[in-house]
């Protein structure tokens, strides 16, 4: 697929990262016992990156961007069991750059394992700098961090949590063009991509391609994050509208509607739900796939759900991308219990 959009995303600085096109995959058990559409699964848990996940592809854009300006530290920020500050973490040790993550005590997960297991212990294996706060003491610790990295000389990049900025966003542009092969080459028109929502970045992605390549699919965001899911849409919005702003020729005609379903995201973000534990244990035994609690769990209970109440009905396929997160699991132990 070649054409004036795709050949601009060419164009822009970009370090490669991770392992393209991941894979679609049909998971036919699971389809078969819910007896609704066929469920296809696109594996951004495979994009690489020490377990994978969907910050891979924003990083190749933001780390492109830092190299080409002569960067030599990344700075970013996520709660303690961010995926995107593992995934940064083992970009930056794969480029040779310095990486100070800072990360904020988002999540109330009273046990030791939150703090010691999972996407934590693999930052500091990664190599990164690892500061942990209280979420008030957020923008102090980055003062302070700053001021110290400028005193040393550094050039530093800073990348804001979730790699959900307009130039991040574009990795996901990347995907849609994926999907769109591959499902022209299954022979499938799905008519709903649904997958996990919290920083803004993958869906605006994903919204923003499908719109410029006129794609017959709607992209279903599952809240997981935000306690008012206006807030989500609003912030989607937002970088659709900095995306034109940044790059006027490539800016769409008009923003289309952003869907999101806020039904699952349980008490609080970081907060496991029954229906996701449940999902989880199920498919890991049915299609032996894993999911976490925190993301694609709940879009994966969204999704059986959905399908259960016949909402998918008009649909012959439907596709759920998969944005990673399983090294959280050992964080989450208790949770199984």
């Amino acid at each position: 697929m070649t054409n004036a959009f795709t050949d601009w995303l060419t164009q822009l600085p970009r370090q490669t990262l991770g392992h393209w096109p991941t894979p679609l995959v049909l998971l036919p058990r699971l389809s078969a016992e819910l007896g609704g559409p066929r469920i296809w699964l696109k594996r951004d848990d495979c994009s690489g990156l020490a377990t994978g996940g969907n910050k891979t592809r924003k990083l190749e854009y933001l780390l492109g961007a830092a190299l080409a300006q002569g960067t030599d530290t990344i700075v970013t920020y996520g709660a303690v069991q961010s995926n995107h500050a593992r995934q940064t973490a083992a970009a930056c040790a794969s480029v040779g750059l310095q990486c100070h993550l800072i990360l904020s005590q988002r999540v109330d997960w009273p046990y030791p394992a939150y703090n010691s297991q999972g996407n934590v212990f693999l930052d500091s294996l990664l190599g990164a700098h690892v500061h942990q706060c209280e979420v008030a003491d957020t923008e102090m610790t980055r003062t302070k961090l700053l001021a110290q990295l400028e005193d040393q000389g550094a050039r530093v990049y800073e990348i804001p949590a979730g790699g959900s900025a307009p130039l991040g966003a574009l990795g996901y542009a990347n995907c849609v063009l994926e999907l769109a092969q591959q499902t022209e080459q299954l022979g499938i028109q799905p008519k709903t991509v649904l997958h996990a929502s919290a920083s803004c970045g993958t869906q605006t992605g994903l919204v923003y391609a499908s719109e410029r390549l006129q794609c017959d699919w709607q992209v279903l965001g599952i809240n997981v994050y935000h306690p008012d899911p206006a807030t989500l849409v609003a912030r989607i919005t937002s970088l659709l509208e900095k995306i034109g702003e940044t790059y006027p020729d490539q800016a769409l005609a008009k923003i289309p509607d952003i869907h999101v379903n806020h039904a699952y995201m349980g008490s609080a973000y970081g907060q496991p739900t029954e229906a996701g534990l449940k999902a989880i244990r199920w498919v890991a035994g049915l299609e032996g796939v894993l999911f976490d609690p925190v993301y694609s769990g709940k879009a994966l209970a969204a999704l059986i759900d959905q399908i259960d109440l016949g909402n998918f009905s008009h649909t012959d396929d439907v596709i759920l991308i998969h944005t990673g997160g399983v090294a959280s699991l050992a964080a989450y132990v208790d949770a199984f219990k």
